[in-house]
């Protein structure tokens, strides 16, 4: 048997494309859940949609495409007449069931004091300063209007665990989930050094730093960009692993940020630019080992308050 749902409306396309979902239904059985041997006809006028239900099972994003078809804009007499084969849809669906993603939204931790005095944190313990609190709020109520979120890891460094706590906070109050492998680069010997002094005090551990050679640690007991890649790479594919099909949170470091995006970045598309405080910045991970760059940079939500520039790190310094 053929089956058909027909909808006529006005589109700006004559296809709508959704992301590949993971079902443990045949397209048979999921037609007789569903009553879709039954012809279903909409009149209404209907503008294209973009729409993201890649989170959803399969039965909820049916009923949101009905819903979506059925209910939206006012009815007009220049409707078009598009049929869509929902077993193709229904057997394309099924079958993709290896691409399933997780959703991780990477955020940067609020400010801190050394921060603004361009000081060199690396894995030395600083709290979030005021305008840094102010910037978790934000970011905290921006991410309580959005999907739900399933879980909330953090590196286990207070500027970072506090944003998270804030988030966490507001959105349902997850536990936060601390993970050392989140933390900033070790920035050996320049740790607790302004910036700008670090040259003349720690010369070596400064040319390191600056260093275009990937695999130098930088003395002190400092990480190597290499070292660093590794460790956060590798733990940003496990959560991601534990939560196929979700939302998650993580909240980092600037250094960090910059090594998640190198391993997304396919050359084309958002570069990493400067790291700002409480920026949003979203990945879709799926197997095997497949990392999309979805959007990146995201400040809106501190709505053009002032204080961007004033957070140091986030590119090469770390910070």
């Amino acid at each position: 048997m053929s089956t058909t749902f027909r909808t006529c409306s006005h589109l700006e396309s004559s296809a709508i494309s959704l992301p590949p979902l993971i079902s443990r239904h045949s397209p048979d059985k999921l037609l007789n859940l569903h009553g879709a041997n039954k012809r279903i006809q909409w009149w209404p006028r209907t503008q294209f949609i973009s729409f993201s239900l890649a989170l959803q099972p399969i039965p909820r994003l049916l009923a949101s495409v009905f819903s979506l078809m059925a209910n939206t804009h006012s009815r007009t007499a220049d409707s078009v007449c598009v049929t869509y084969q929902l077993r193709t849809f229904l057997s394309y669906y099924s079958g993709h069931a290896e691409i399933r993603f997780t959703e991780v939204v990477i955020v940067r931790h609020g400010e801190t004091e050394w921060n603004a005095e361009k000081r060199i944190q690396g894995h030395l313990d600083i709290d979030l300063n005021d305008i840094g609190r102010q910037q978790a709020v934000a970011v905290a109520e921006r991410l309580s209007g959005e999907s739900k979120i399933s879980a909330i890891y953090s590196s286990d460094l207070k500027r970072a665990l506090k944003t998270a706590e804030t988030i966490a906070s507001r959105c349902g109050g997850l536990q936060v989930i601390e993970d050392q492998n989140l933390r900033e680069r070790h920035l050996g010997d320049l740790q607790g050094l302004v910036y700008s002094e670090a040259p003349k005090i720690k010369t070596k551990a400064y040319e390191a730093l600056q260093s275009r050679h990937t695999n130098v640690e930088i003395p002190g007991g400092g990480e190597s960009l290499d070292q660093l890649y590794k460790r956060c790479t590798s733990c940003l594919q496990t959560i991601a692993s534990k939560h196929r099909g979700e939302r998650v949170v993580v909240v980092t470091h600037g250094g960090v940020i910059r090594a998640l995006h190198q391993r997304a970045y396919t050359g084309t598309g958002q570069r990493a630019g400067k790291i700002l405080n409480v920026s949003v910045n979203v990945l879709h991970l799926s197997d095997p080992d497949r990392w999309v760059i979805k959007s990146w940079g995201d400040v809106s939500h501190l709505n053009g308050s002032g204080y961007l520039d004033s957070g140091f790190g986030g590119d090469r310094t770390s910070g």
